[in-house]
This record gives C-alpha cells, structure tokens and sequence, in this order.
C-alpha cells in the first residue's frame, strides 16, 4: 500500500494548524502574545476564577505547559494567581484590568488572522470543516 505524506490527514492537519498559528503570532507580534496565550486569555473572558487545571484541560494542554504559560502571563500583568482557599496546592486564576482590556485589541486581530485564513472558502465549507474535525477529535477522543 502507497503512502503519500502530502495526502496524509494528519499532516495536512498539522500543516495547517502550524500556519494558523504563525499567522496568528504574526498578528499579534505588537502585543507579545502567542496563539497559547490567546487561548488561556480566550477561556479567562468567558469565566475567570479557573484553576490551572481546569484552564490546561478547557485548552487541551498539560498541567506543566499550563503552568508555563500562566507564568508568562502573569509576568505581563495580564492575570493574577491567588491560593484557592478551598485547596492551598491550587490557585485560583484571575484576570487583571491589562488582562480584561487587551482583548479590545487582540480580538479585532484574531479576526482579522482568520479572515485571511477563511479567504475563498464558503460558510457551508467551513462549517463542513468544522464538523468533520469535531467528528474526527471525538472519534480519538474514545
């Protein structure tokens, strides 16, 4: 049996997840944030007082690379962590007035990162796309 690396879903998945987030990067180079950050940023503006672990599954990343991010934003005054008074191991995640008002910012540019990459391709494409990669994310989920 043939295998072509160029026909291989995954590596076109892979490929394509690679450009979308250096276009994403590229977009937000003036605020020194990086498309890992955006997506805990992301998970923040829709409900804050999230723990490490909560944020690391809601983002699919481990709990150690969670932690790194969460680090780097913290020193960019974006978010702060407080001792989750119901377990001293853990924190609570917050985010700060820098953390609330970048996303004015950073969202026009998201669009504007995802229009580029959406160019040509119609709603009923997309939200075909979208769903068959749900499918497929379940599908490795089991």
């Amino acid at each position: 049996m043939e295998f072509s690396l160029d026909d291989s879903l995954g590596f076109i998945l892979n490929l394509s997840n690679t450009r979308m987030k250096n276009n994403l990067l590229h977009h937000f180079k003036e605020y020194n944030v990086t498309p890992e950050q955006w997506a805990i940023l992301n998970r923040l503006w829709e409900k804050e007082g999230l723990s490490s672990k909560e944020l690391a599954e809601l983002t699919s990343k481990d709990q150690p690379t969670t932690v790194r991010i969460l680090s780097r934003l913290e020193r960019k005054s974006f978010i702060t962590r407080q001792v989750n008074p119901e377990d001293s191991r853990a924190y609570i995640i917050s985010l700060t007035s820098e953390g609330r008002a970048i996303k004015d910012k950073l969202v026009p540019l998201a669009n504007e990162a995802l229009n580029k990459a959406i160019h040509g391709i119609s709603k009923e494409e997309l939200e075909v796309t979208k769903a068959v990669l749900n499918k497929l994310t379940k599908n490795l989920e089991r």
